[in-house]
């Protein structure tokens, strides 16, 4: 047999290729599920249309407040400017002062809301109800409290009131500024714009009680230090002029007489230091000069005239590099014998002698200047260690004379440091002024803040299309099914012979009707067996021009491709399941194949379940099993169709027959087959689903070439794909797939943009007969 190659293209959801999103593939799932996602919105607009209708409406009245820090410029010194982060704290501190139970109590307090039946007892929405129903059928199973007296009862009811307003209350901050937005949500305008005012009030009033508490108690605690810091600084002076007395310290300007001579005698010693280290310096300088002899001191030496201020040593330089210039020009020009030459050279070396001389005299001069600051410096420093030698007693008095002074100084600070405060706190407390103000009062809102209709009807929406289209994606995910013909190269690797739309009783009935006309009433016998089985084998030669008949055709050009040369041919007509229609098709074939004037032979090989065999009109006394086992000539058990000329091999079902299998690969099948290939052009033979038996393997080896049927919508690819690969021998001589039970009103939502099933309209012209709508299967 030969081997079929198809090009791999699939419908089905796989992973992209090119890593972007195919948007035909898109849109044709949007389109084939567009009726769950449209079902999706529908139902959350329901939902939201019930909500709307059912959610009590509620009113929002907001007041800002602005954390002005300059509202206290005028009455306190302003501390540095606050970094952001400090802002930021100040003002998560003033929201999280507006949400506490404490200023929730004071707004209860102040708008005496302690009895405010709408606050405890607001409209319920449903949902509200089945949780307050819940919590009390919870209540019921916890212990019994003692009962509250009156005054626990009153605070109970207080601080249930304080958290309603907590939990309706919302404070958040305006942008990136300094402003607080509070507002409060109440079924009741009045009351929502009451309790928005209350909190600003209560706010206001919370600062400027907290600055005056915080100012009487600072005052308060600074009173008592003063007291204290006074006795003690006045205590801490009376001691340091007492021990002065007692050690005969005198103080100039409140310094020790020894202390002045010392200092000033450090004073002159450090500029005497300075002295000689100058002279020093300048000595040694000049001394290396001289020491490099005349040529060498006049060459080496570079003396800035920062340094020296002897003009005559100035004028012998610039002589000297004058005529060293001209010597070297001459030299250049006319040689070094050159008279003029030897004259400048004569006249260079005599002001390098006068150089050298002056800067002998320049270096004996400094070093007179340095023995004189090297003597002045010896002779001070000898001054102090006489003067420090006889102050010896009076530093040892003087170190806890300092003592006693960096005590009564500090107290003496302390204590102007402590006046200062408590002086600003008191003054502080005369300032009802607070670091925030009101910049938008709250006022009676005129309509309701919630529930947002707009909002929650496109909400909904969004939600439906989300949840309509998650099932959507769902259904599509699970959806591994035959649908098109793509899905059938794609997963199987095989040609596709086309689709066979579901078969209705009213196809037949008007056919039937039309023979009734002809031949008169029906007969009895065709009353009580409903559908027969000539009416459903003769749906591809009744209607030639349908499109069941036209992919029967195609399957027939199939196997005339595929078995070309051979002049009698075995055809096995297979599904993986039970319930997918091979009977059918395998009759419709078999009576196409007869119709077009060929040796036809229908052979029921199903023989557990024959359901062939059950759609003749009479049951059969003798078929195929017998005619296998040799009991009866198989020709005998050979029912002939008058119309079509099909010859029918039913089965009469054995309880006992229980190796089926056996049976179809014995010797008696296998002469039975070779006998009828000599009389047939055609055997179609309807075998055993693949999956649960293994009847059609069995009898493989005679046959060939299959015919695959596979039920739209319903025959799963992957196990359809798990068989044939299992199976070898069946799939290498697969004609190709049909697709039975097609619905093909749905047909074209299952196709990619471009498919060819989304063209079926514009094939009408060429299938004028009426296409059948619900199934009747063997």
């Amino acid at each position: 047999m030969h081997q079929k190659n198809f090009t791999v293209h699939s419908a089905l959801p796989t992973e992209e290729q090119d890593g972007f999103i195919d948007l035909d593939r898109l849109m044709a799932v949007i389109t084939r599920r567009i009726r769950t996602i449209i079902a999706g919105v529908a139902i959350f607009l329901a939902l939201a249309v019930a909500y709307l209708l059912t959610a009590p409406s509620s009113y929002t009245s907001m007041t800002q407040i602005l954390l002005d820090e300059n509202m206290t410029k005028y009455a306190e010194d302003q501390p540095p400017p606050a970094s952001s982060q400090q802002a930021d704290m100040e003002i998560a501190s003033a929201v999280e002062i507006l949400k506490s139970n404490e200023m929730a109590l004071r707004v209860v307090d102040a708008a005496g809301l302690v009895n405010n039946d709408e606050i405890l007892n607001p409209p319920q929405s449903p949902l509200a109800l089945i949780k307050s129903g819940v919590k009390l059928i919870v209540s019921a199973f916890k212990p019994a409290t003692p009962p509250l007296t009156p005054d626990q009862a009153r605070e109970a009811q207080r601080q249930q009131v304080a958290a309603a307003l907590q939990t309706d209350l919302k404070v958040e901050r305006v942008t990136r500024s300094s402003v607080v937005a509070v507002s409060f949500d109440s079924t009741d305008p009045q009351l929502a714009a009451k309790v928005t005012a209350a909190y600003a009030d209560a706010y206001l009033t919370d600062q400027l009680n907290a600055n005056f508490d915080a100012t009487e108690r600072a005052s308060v605690w600074l009173q008592e230090r003063l007291n204290d810091l006074r006795e003690r600084s006045q205590q801490a002076a009376l001691d340091v002029e007492k021990y002065k007395a007692d050690n005969g310290l005198t103080s100039t300007g409140g310094e020790l007489m020894s202390e002045q001579q010392i200092s000033d005698l450090n004073k002159q010693l450090i500029i005497a230091q300075a002295d000689t280290a100058s002279a020093s310096a300048r000595y040694y300088q000049y001394k290396s000069i001289i020491d490099q002899g005349p040529d060498n001191a006049v060459k080496n030496a570079t003396i800035s005239s920062s340094q020296t201020d002897n003009s005559v040593l100035q004028d012998l330089k610039t002589r000297y590099l004058n005529v060293q210039k001209r010597e070297q020009d001459v030299t250049q020009n006319f040689g070094a014998d050159h008279p003029q030459a030897v004259a400048l050279r004569a006249e260079r070396e005599d002001i390098t002698r006068q150089i050298y001389q002056e800067l002998q005299q320049l270096t004996a001069s400094y070093k007179n200047e340095f023995d004189v600051a090297q003597s002045r410096a010896v002779s001070l420093r000898n001054s102090i260690e006489g003067v420090v030698g006889k102050n010896s007693e009076a530093n040892k008095s003087l170190v806890r004379l300092n003592e006693l002074n960096q005590k009564a100084t500090a107290l003496k600070t302390l204590y102007e440091s402590y006046l200062s405060r408590y002086e600003e706190a008191s003054q502080q407390r005369s300032f009802p002024i607070a670091k925030a103000r009101v910049i938008s009062a709250a006022g009676v809102p005129t309509a309701p803040s919630s529930p947002k209709k707009t909002l929650v009807m496109a909400l909904s929406i969004v939600l439906g299309l989300m949840a309509g289209g998650a099932f959507a994606a769902l259904q599509e995910f699970r959806d591994r099914y035959f649908r098109v013909e793509s899905d059938v190269r794609t997963a199987l690797g095989l040609k596709f012979l086309g689709y066979l739309p579901l078969l209705g009783q009213q196809t037949f009935d008007k056919k039937k009707k039309s023979r009734r006309q002809k031949a008169g009433p029906a007969t009895a016998e065709e009353a009580e067996n409903g559908v027969a089985f000539e009416r459903i084998m003769r749906v591809s030669v009744e209607a030639p021009r349908s499109i069941f008949a036209e992919t029967l055709r195609n399957a027939k050009l199939a196997s005339d491709v595929m078995l070309q040369g051979r002049a009698d041919r075995v055809i096995g007509v297979i599904s993986a399941l039970p319930g997918e229609g091979k009977s059918t098709t395998a009759a419709n074939f078999a009576a196409l194949l007869a119709s077009s004037g060929k040796r036809t032979l229908l052979i029921d090989a199903d023989l557990r379940n024959p359901g062939l065999s059950r759609m003749l009109k009479s049951p059969p006394q003798t078929g195929l099993i017998e005619a296998a086992l040799g009991e009866i000539p198989w020709a005998s058990a050979v029912r002939v169709d008058p119309r079509t000329k099909l010859a029918i091999l039913p089965v009469v079902l054995r309880d006992h027959l229980l190796h089926t299998s056996e049976l179809l690969s014995s010797q008696g099948m296998l002469n039975l087959m070779e006998s009828a290939r000599k009389m047939f052009d055609y055997i179609v033979v309807d075998l055993a689903p693949l999956a649960p038996v293994i009847d059609a393997k069995a009898f493989a080896p005679q046959v060939d070439a299959f015919l695959f049927v596979a039920e739209w919508g319903a025959t799963p690819t992957n196990l359809v794909r798990d068989l044939l690969e299992q199976e070898p021998q069946i799939n290498s001589r697969v004609l190709g797939v049909i697709l039975n039970k097609t619905d093909m009103s749905e047909l074209s939502r299952y196709s990619d943009f471009g498919g060819t099933e989304r063209y079926r309209q514009k094939y009408t012209s060429y299938y004028t007969e009426e296409r059948p709508k619900a199934e009747i299967d063997a």
